[in-house]
């Protein structure tokens, strides 16, 4: 080879240099795939076989290579500039520690999503930095969680050690660049590049590699591809849930930035036929509820009697609304009597106590996996659909909920969570929603009754014994009718007792499950004292959760498994409301339209769900949404929808979820349009704010 052609070859040293500096980051994103894998196993073993997974790692390469080339746009700009003055130490150093960092913190992202995964079943989208910003505590939940799973900080110093000891670079110097003639053969001295040559390579590099980064990111070379979203991950898989092993962190935070997340379908083009289909807007006119005494809330009693909280005039129920963290229904042995073959006991024997003596139902479910997706749900009916909607820009509609509509009708309400003022969002959603007040960590410790400081859990709240007994204290210093809720956190990460239960509930099956134990006991000592309050008969009770958590159960490690919560209905004062388990579907957001209608409540209001206890079993459904998918549960069926096809249907007996009936049932048409209808009156009404009549 001659001289001059030597010369030239050392000038594609940039170009080579990119190309297998970015195979490094493939390798390394594969690598990361297979750990999110391994330690999520449970949840994706079911129906994996090689070729399933050979195709969930094909998908996976498209999302990678849009996350790669986005990562290191700023890399390649400068490894490829024109410039032959960029071949000095310092800027090619420069160039190295851009690399490594940027590529570093990509990989941590995965590696830290494969342990949020289990609390969310999903990749870890912007919204994230909206739900935890008030919190103070975040390097305490980071630095347990290092300590937990110290194989992948292991795993992460490895990365970040073959980042840079296998980072190639040009190996050229400022010296091997000569502006001296050629000789009259042509030839240059053998280590010298011409920098001409080095500068038209570098330019032609730029014009071939920017486009393919182009089609890299956006998913494909033709203009009929659309950029690819998180939703496409679900051509790769054949369970929702699978999409997170398809998707990677990276890329599922840059798809999130400022985003528009709720997008108008055209399903209907006419709204009135939409509306006969399904409308969110109750105009319910007062009807007996199930045994329910009849009190109109701002109308007039049956007796002709007004509403009043004293005096021999019938009172108007209060309501208390009891939000355990995490509490899913796998934990509670009175809603699980077949798992195990009926062996299995649970570890909640106060709520267990509580079920044998209050109205629940056979198939209940959260709408979404977070505490932020559960508030919403619970308190004003809107269910979970793509993000939570209070970390959108619709967190800005005029939105309404139970508290606001009591108080209307002269409820005092109060929101209860021991946690600092601005935790979660929690104080700003109880605002916006009518909460009047609102009662946290600070308020328990001005409390001189109770513990204060000492009685917080060291990382996120009061521990729930203590705070319910506080919760149970205020709500008697209540004018009634109130309207209370109460967010508890101690069945939570870290998964911790307080010191004095530490010998009481032990490590037992999965680490929540001592935490279990400590929030039951606690949920029974608060009916212990409630019970002996005035208010007390006068009172309905909801106990649910706002999510599930860890699981140890197959059947509540799939995609409606993973959404399995509990809702309870207790009415001391009403010896009609017979206790049973009710054969009907049951979500949060029935619990304000059920409510409603057990306190005889007769105005127009907005909610996305049902009252229960004056629906028949057949027209009991439940809907949520997981990886682009949602799923809608009616008629003893679940059926999985991507926004545009039916992609699954299931029985609701098979319980793991394994025989997919589509295009096998006689109900999966009239669902389609059902759910259809759902989703188009959900985005029309968040992106017209239209959440209240």
């Amino acid at each position: 080879m001659s001289k001059v052609q030597s010369s030239k070859f050392k000038a594609f040293a940039p170009l080579k240099a990119v190309v297998l500096n970015l195979l490094l980051a493939y390798a390394l994103y594969f690598v990361a795939r297979v750990v999110y894998l391994l330690v999520n196993y449970s949840y994706f073993e079911q129906g994996l076989t090689v070729s399933h997974l050979l195709e969930m790692l094909r998908g996976g390469l498209m999302f990678d290579t849009s996350a790669i080339l986005v990562t290191n746009i700023p890399y390649i700009v400068l490894m490829l500039l024109p410039w032959h003055g960029k071949e000095r130490k310092g800027y090619q150093q420069c160039c190295r520690w851009l690399f490594v960092v940027v590529n570093g913190l990509a990989l941590a992202a995965n590696l830290c999503d494969a342990v949020y995964f289990r609390y969310t079943m999903r990749r870890t989208t912007t919204t994230v930095f909206g739900e935890f910003a008030h919190e103070g505590n975040l390097g305490s939940v980071f630095l347990t969680e290092t300590v937990r799973h110290w194989y992948l900080l292991l795993l992460f110093v490895l990365q970040m050690w073959l980042l840079w000891r296998l980072y190639v670079g040009t190996g050229l110097r400022q010296s091997d660049f000569s502006n001296r003639s050629l000789s009259a053969d042509g030839d240059v001295p053998s280590r010298s590049v011409v920098p001409w040559h080095y500068n038209v390579v570098a330019l032609l590099s730029m014009l071939v590699v920017a486009p393919l980064v182009v089609a890299g990111i956006r998913g494909g070379f033709t203009t009929a591809v659309r950029p690819i979203t998180i939703s496409n991950a679900n051509q790769y898989v054949d369970r929702p849930v699978e999409a997170a092993l398809v998707l990677n962190t990276p890329f599922s935070l840059y798809r999130t930035i400022g985003k528009n997340v709720f997008t108008v379908p055209d399903y209907f083009a006419d709204e009135a036929t939409m509306e006969r289909i399904y409308s969110p807007i109750h105009n319910r006119k007062t009807t007996k509820a199930q045994g329910s005494p009849l009190t109109p809330l701002g109308g007039e009693a049956p007796n002709s009697q007004s509403l009043s909280a004293g005096g021999d005039k019938p009172k108007a129920k209060n309501v208390v609304i009891l939000i355990v963290e995490s509490f899913g229904r796998e934990y509670i042995g009175a809603l699980n009597k077949t798992l195990e073959n009926g062996r299995y006991k649970g570890y909640t024997p106060c709520v267990d106590s509580l079920i044998a003596r209050s109205v629940t139902f056979a198939h209940s479910f959260c709408n979404g996996r977070k505490s932020i997706d559960g508030m919403p749900s619970i308190l004003s009916s809107i269910p979970m659909f793509v993000e939570p909607f209070f970390l959108t820009p619709a967190s800005m509609n005029h939105v309404s909920g139970m508290a606001a509509l009591l108080a209307a009708e002269g409820y005092q309400t109060a929101f209860f969570h021991g946690a600092q003022r601005g935790s979660m969002g929690f104080q700003a959603f109880s605002r916006a929603t009518g909460f009047q007040q609102y009662y946290g960590r600070e308020d328990y410790n001005a409390d001189k009754r109770f513990g204060g400081d000492a009685d917080f859990d060291g990382m996120w709240a009061i521990w729930d014994e203590p705070f319910l007994q506080y919760y149970a204290t205020k709500m008697s210093e209540m004018r009634q009718p109130f309207m209370t809720a109460v967010f508890t956190a101690s069945s939570h990460h870290p998964y911790a007792v307080p010191e004095k239960y530490r010998q009481k509930y032990p490590e037992e099956g999965i680490v929540i499950h001592k935490c279990i134990r400590y929030t039951d006991m606690a949920i029974g000592r608060f009916f212990e004292r409630a019970s002996r309050e005035p208010w007390f008969e006068n009172t309905i009770f909801v106990l649910t959760s706002d999510h599930t958590n860890l699981s140890d159960h197959a059947y509540y490690q799939t995609d409606l498994g993973g959404f399995c919560s509990p809702i309870i209905i207790y009415e001391p004062g009403n010896p009609e409301r017979q206790p049973e388990v009710q054969d009907k579907i049951a979500q949060q957001i029935d619990i304000l339209p059920t409510v409603m209608g057990m306190l005889g409540y007769d105005k127009p209001y907005f909610g996305f769900g049902i009252d229960l206890l004056n629906t028949p079993a057949d027209e009991t459904w439940a809907v949520n949404y997981l990886n682009g998918i949602y799923q809608y549960v009616k008629h003893g069926l679940v059926l999985q929808f991507d926004g545009q096809q039916t992609r699954a249907v299931y029985a609701l007996s098979d319980s793991l979820m394994k025989r997919n009936l589509k295009g096998r049932s006689p109900q999966q048409p009239q669902m389609e349009r059902e759910l259809k209808a759902i989703i188009q009156q959900y985005m029309m009404r968040m992106t017209q704010d239209r959440l209240r009549p």
